[in-house]
């Protein structure tokens, strides 16, 4: 399918899904990414969920790379089509913007060359670790920026399809994506 219509489709079941089937669904998909070979990195960039949007509730990933005492980067939307990244600390001040995302306000800033495991939105996956998000290409610009070894790990309320059949060049494969009921592995050379 297009990306067009999977963003369509997937949208709308997502939208579909009860706050407490998404609450669910989000500690299972937590839960199984603790069998992914990741955990002894040390810097681990994790997106914030827009809850009106029902995206998965990335706390309980937060709550694992805490305890695990890993440094967390959250982005911030920059001008029309970047990211950029900050430290998460006690003192760092978040405020939602004008889509729903939580964003800091302050903090300390991140290169993408520091990330060490990106844990990556997306509305569908397909069976050759292609994503759909919604469109704006700012993860794949960002996931250019970092090291070629970074890992990439999607994390998805949904089982893959076959497969996207608009993949274009900037595209950027996933290495994982973690869904509630299992791990998805893929060469992402």
């Amino acid at each position: 399918m297009l990306k067009k219509e999977l963003r369509r489709k997937f949208g709308t079941q997502r939208k579909a899904l009860k706050r407490e089937e998404v609450v669910n669904l989000s500690l299972a998909i937590a839960n199984k990414s603790l069998g992914l070979p990741i955990w002894d990195r040390n810097y681990y960039h994790t997106f914030l969920p827009i809850f009106k949007q029902n995206e998965i509730d990335t706390s309980f990933i937060l709550s694992i790379l805490q305890g695990k005492d890993k440094e967390v980067i959250i982005p911030k939307i920059t001008g029309e089509n970047g990211l950029s990244h900050f430290l998460l600390t006690d003192g760092t001040t978040l405020a939602e913007n004008d889509w729903g995302i939580p964003e800091p306000v302050n903090g300390i800033p991140i290169t993408p060359e520091h990330i060490d495991v990106v844990f990556v939105p997306l509305l569908i996956f397909d069976l050759n670790g292609n994503r759909v998000g919604y469109g704006k290409g700012f993860y794949d610009r960002f996931l250019e920026q970092c090291r070629p070894e970074t890992i990439k790990v999607g994390l998805s309320l949904f089982d893959p399809i076959n497969a996207i059949t608009d993949i274009s060049v900037t595209d950027i494969t996933l290495n994982y994506c973690v869904t509630p009921k299992t791990v998805y592995t893929f060469d992402a050379s």
